[in-house]
């Protein structure tokens, strides 16, 4: 270190000191008397004040950021690409003066918290107190630096899960149509989960939901929504939608929302997920990924009381139509029955002269078409007895024919007789028996 030994310096409680250029070139040389650490560290101090008295743009990642007293307290860092361990560390402090106005800003313009691993650009100056040691100062963030790298990040992500294709996934779910049953995911101590509850309690539906606690700010955002989400799994089939809802919290603190994982876990999820937790300066990348994203936890309740409601105003009117459709088909049925009522006597009348017409033609057919009947029955009689009488035996014998019969049967063939045999001969006058010799 070049430092030009022309200046003499002077400590408030000590008095005149050795020149700076002095005390280096004389160190190790045993012609001057050993400095106290609060004589060094107080040359080290104003020669950081000699050589860097200007205030410097820097870019760093936040390692740990916390208050104390109002006062903010942050641990910077530099990582390589190619590694994971940091190339440079810092310690800097941001004086409650400069603190209450800088915060503010910052968060209304990027919508989040300073917390550790969020890239930042500080305006600082270099200081060395003998007591506390180094530390940068910081005078001004600018939000601008990290909204850029915020929303890299985030574009980044978008086009991870568009690359996987899981995206849209739960925008091509549908809403069940009686979707009564609501795993909540939030706060239990958060005024949104209340006002969320009790719009639904005050509805004319008998919603019913189910809370899985977890974190709703802060950096175990993600893990927590993700250990819900697997709760809600293992009772899924008792579930018809998912709302994740956060009021009451910090609306800086919105950058666990924005993370792969719990986008994934979102996205691949089976049921609807509506979220409202409640922002309005754009879409985290939760919201972007979710089946529905309304602004608060009441909108999400009025979006899932607007949604029934909309079913029963469809039954309702799928009602109406049925009753007034029965009333028409109703009333031309009733018309078309007094019609047949009047038209029944008429066609009565005409029937019954038609069927007394058609009786008395029958009546006066019967006596004719039985007299034919007789008389053809008569001949076929006739015809029957003149073939009986043609086959009378008698007539054969008194034309000098007759029956031989053995055992009481017509003989037919002389070869069936034996010798001893006794045959009958019936002629016109009598019978003869005779034996077989």
């Amino acid at each position: 270190m070049n430092v030009d030994n022309k200046y003499v310096t002077k400590h408030p409680s000590l008095g005149e000191r050795p020149r700076v250029g002095e005390l280096c070139s004389g160190m190790g040389l045993g012609g001057l008397s050993p400095l106290s650490l609060l004589e060094l560290n107080g040359l080290v101090r104003e020669l950081i004040e000699m050589k860097m008295p200007n205030e410097y743009w820097v870019e760093a990642e936040l390692s740990e950021c916390r208050e104390n007293r109002g006062h903010c307290y942050m641990e910077l860092i530099q990582r390589d690409d190619r590694a994971a361990t940091p190339v440079a560390r810092a310690s800097a402090k941001c004086w409650a003066s400069k603190w209450q106005i800088i915060r503010p800003y910052f968060e209304r313009t990027t919508g989040q918290q300073l917390r550790a691993g969020i890239k930042v650009l500080l305006k600082v100056y270099a200081q060395f107190h003998e007591a506390y040691g180094f530390s940068w100062i910081v005078t001004d963030i600018d939000p601008n630096y990290t909204l850029g790298d915020q929303a890299r990040r985030r574009q980044e992500i978008i086009r991870q899960l568009k690359d996987e294709g899981v995206f849209d996934l739960q925008r091509e779910l549908r809403l069940p149509t009686f979707c009564l049953n609501i795993a909540v995911i939030s706060s239990q101590t958060a005024a949104g989960y209340g006002d969320f509850a009790a719009q639904l309690a005050d509805s004319p539906f008998d919603f019913r939901t189910q809370l899985f606690p977890a974190t709703m700010q802060g950096e175990g955002v993600e893990q927590s929504i993700i250990a819900a989400l697997n709760r809600v799994f293992l009772c899924i089939n008792s579930v018809d939608a998912v709302v994740i809802i956060r009021g009451g919290g910090a609306t800086s603190d919105m950058s666990g929302f924005d993370t792969l994982a719990l986008a994934e876990n979102v996205a691949n999820f089976p049921l609807p997920i509506i979220t409202g937790i409640g922002h309005d300066r754009d879409e985290c990348i939760l919201d972007m990924v979710s089946h529905q994203r309304v602004k608060t936890p009441t909108a999400a309740a009025a979006f899932l009381i607007d949604h029934t409601q909309a079913v029963s105003d469809a039954i309702d009117d799928a009602q109406n139509r049925i009753t007034r459709y029965t009333q028409q088909k109703l009333i031309t049925l009733n018309s078309q029955l007094s019609t047949l009522q009047q038209a029944i006597p008429r066609l009565f009348s005409v029937f019954k002269t038609r069927q007394e017409a058609r009786l008395e033609s029958i009546g006066l057919r019967i006596p004719m078409i039985a007299e034919r009947k007789l008389t053809a029955e008569r001949h076929k009689l006739e015809l029957a007895t003149e073939r009986l009488k043609a086959l009378d035996p008698t007539l054969l014998l008194k034309r000098g024919y007759s029956i031989t019969r053995f055992c009481g049967r017509a003989l037919r063939d002389p070869k069936n007789l034996h010798e001893g045999d006794v045959i009958e001969t019936i002629m016109e006058k009598g019978t003869i028996k005779s034996i077989i010799k």
